[in-house]
């Protein structure tokens, strides 16, 4: 069973920052795919940052917010970090994080395959 946990969602004034964490937790493969989706009501929920496994490239990030999103994986704790930076009203949603086995998440954002376990989400309002 592998678990995660979301957290560090809210509400923030646009222009600001906001760091949201992932815990993952389980019997996860030693190797795998972690990322963080986003969810607007009447949208499909759609990847916007992603991570392979150390050695398997960098993050992939939606073309509309890779100036201003990073994300970031911690592989002895199990973390994964996405800090939004110059937040806008656009990046509002409920953030999902998600992961999968394997090396790599896939050659894009639009590409990744599709993932085993998920958290339950976490509020951003942007105002």
């Amino acid at each position: 069973h592998v678990q995660l946990v979301e957290s560090g969602g809210g509400s923030a004034q646009a222009g600001g920052s906001l760091t949201l964490s992932c815990t993952v937790s389980g019997d996860i493969e030693s190797r795998h795919c972690m990322g963080w989706f986003r969810q607007v009501p009447g949208k499909e929920r759609e990847g916007v940052a992603l991570i392979s496994s150390p050695g398997g490239g960098g993050p992939l990030y939606e073309d509309s917010v890779r100036d201003r999103y990073r994300l970031t994986r911690d592989n002895r704790k199990n973390t994964l970090t996405l800090r939004i930076d110059n937040l806008k009203p656009e990046d509002t949603g409920t953030y999902y994080c998600a992961t999968r086995g394997g090396f790599v998440c896939g050659p894009s954002i639009a590409h990744t395959g599709r993932m085993e376990y998920w958290g339950q989400g976490t509020q951003v309002t942007v105002s």
